[in-house]
């Protein structure tokens, strides 16, 4: 569908660094953004006389505009260019931060965050896609490093930067930080990427685009608020999951039966074997480490009793590892065979997993901090080579909506496991519970009844005791479900085809263009 590109026709210089420095600065934001303010979520409440239900919109707003906007991503950068749309999105989301910061009660942000999602989805993919347009082949791996340094370290880092922010100043300035960082990295676009004017313009698929929206906004309500729904209990559950089952079998019936390029979504893109692959792993990455970064900080500070702060400390190691990795990585990425690495990382995050799974109630910091470390470096040794052996074979032209799609899978896999390890939180939870309580009872009389004249003291700190231990093992069972999960993945390397030596001369005059300086 998408035939724009970043390569400039004229075959004028680039500043390859300030591009990349610039498209980086929008990609961080971007990706901070989306976890910076969930540890200002109390500040917030009270500061906007909302209950604790309603201030979960300001989370939820900006996750579903973001996932729906995202498949757009491939289709503007046709229809408008790479550069303007960029423009547009950055400009955008800088100011729908302004609004969130200066906004006075709830319905002000959920709008902003609203405008922040629509707005910021295009700048991830379009950064991936641009890295790989203004570099040639043999650096894509190093390109992708940088590219994966700011999609993985920044959700890593949010809490921590936001719990700072909103203890050292407000939570306002979780969002007005974003201002002056958006605005360098819009003169930086501006000045440094060269103008793009896209080749077709195609007719919009209405229908396509609407289909998939209401599906992949319908998922994403209903993974986000399942939780506090009690999932299908709940009839705003089952009226998520029926507008999931209706629009997506909509848009796939649709699709298939339109020809190519008059569809919303280009389905050539699946005749590609590396591309499906990559989107199938990013999906097991997404579930399996999105969702183990989800579990530390609740554990860390429910049971650990860790401040917001100290849990950012420990945990924030891990983007050290994951950073060190990469950069070492992308200089690995065409000199390896990309699947050995990719198996040394699945490899090193089963091994910080079969660590988390022999964890107590009692932890020091150092058995929280080395199997993050050892779990970011695999993270790292995964991300980047998975990102290259995705787009390896893919056309240029495909490459924006590619990205879209990839970053939408990764996004769509992050809500799935969150938002499983979190079901199954609470009910392994309750169940551990109720199987402490009996090994008590049967083992050593009433225990938990006031036979013996216990106080209501000390029964209230017993099954306090109780809760502690059943959450913990609790925890225990997600770690080794990611574990298995991890395990279980690895076979599914072999689908991963080597990226062919020779390219075809169309490929090798585009990587040359793209590469002049």
């Amino acid at each position: 569908m998408s035939t724009a590109s970043t390569a400039p026709a004229s075959g004028a210089p680039i500043n390859r660094t300030m591009i990349t420095i610039s498209i980086m600065l929008a990609t961080i934001i971007q990706a901070i953004d989306g976890t910076i303010a969930n540890v200002a979520l109390p500040h917030m409440q009270g500061s906007l006389n909302a209950s604790s239900d309603q201030i979960t919109w300001v989370l939820t707003s900006f996750i579903v505009a973001a996932a729906i906007a995202t498949p757009l991503t491939g289709w503007l950068s046709d229809r408008f260019g790479l550069k303007n749309v960029f423009l547009v999105s950055i400009a955008g989301f800088t100011v729908a931060s302004m609004l969130c910061g200066i906004a006075g009660n709830l319905s002000e942000i959920v709008l902003a965050r609203l405008l922040q999602g629509i707005f910021g989805a295009a700048l991830v993919p379009l950064s991936q896609s641009t890295l790989l347009d203004i570099n040639p082949r043999e650096k894509h791996g190093s390109a992708m490093a940088v590219w994966g340094m700011g999609v993985m370290v920044g959700p890593i880092l949010g809490p921590t930067l936001g719990g700072w922010l909103t203890d050292a100043y407000d939570w306002r300035w979780c969002f007005f930080i974003n201002v002056p960082i958006g605005a360098a990295a819009f003169f930086g676009i501006w000045k440094y990427i060269p103008r793009t004017i896209a080749k077709r313009s195609i007719r919009f698929d209405v229908f396509g685009f609407t289909a998939l929206s209401l599906a992949i906004g319908a998922l994403q309500m209903l993974l986000d608020r399942g939780q506090s729904n009690d999932w299908f209990s709940s009839s705003e559950t089952w009226i998520e999951a029926i507008i999931v089952f209706i629009s997506l079998g909509c848009f796939i019936i649709h699709t298939a039966t339109r020809p190519a390029g008059q569809t919303f979504l280009d389905y050539r893109l699946l005749y590609n074997r590396n591309f499906v692959t990559g989107l199938l792993f990013i999906f097991i990455v997404g579930m399996v480490l999105f969702a183990t970064r989800a579990l530390m900080p609740s554990m860390l500070q429910g049971l650990m009793q860790y401040s917001a702060m100290t849990a950012g400390i420990v945990t924030a190691p891990s983007g050290l590892g994951t950073m060190l990795a990469m950069l070492v990585v992308g200089r690995m990425v065409g000199k390896v065979d990309l699947r050995l690495i990719l198996a040394a990382g699945f490899g090193l995050t089963a091994i910080s997993l079969a660590w988390m799974c022999t964890y107590t109630i009692v932890l020091s910091q150092h058995d929280i901090i080395w199997p993050g470390i050892i779990q970011g470096i695999g993270m790292g040794l995964v991300f980047v080579p998975l990102s290259a052996a995705t787009f390896a074979t893919l056309a240029p032209n495909l490459r924006p909506e590619g990205t879209a799609i990839y970053s939408l899978v990764r996004n769509i896999g992050s809500s799935i496991g969150i938002a499983m390890v979190q079901a199954l939180q609470v009910a392994n939870t309750q169940k551990a519970h109720a199987g402490i309580v009996d090994s008590l009872n049967g083992g050593n009389g009433p225990l938990m009844g006031s036979s013996y004249g216990q106080s209501q003291l000390g029964l209230e700190a017993l099954n306090a005791e109780v809760n502690r231990q059943a959450s913990m093992i609790a925890y225990v069972d997600n770690f080794w479900l990611m574990f298995i999960l991890c395990l279980l993945s690895m076979p599914l390397l072999l689908l991963i085809a080597a990226p062919k030596k020779k390219l075809s001369q169309e490929e090798m005059e585009h990587d040359q263009l793209a590469a002049m300086e």
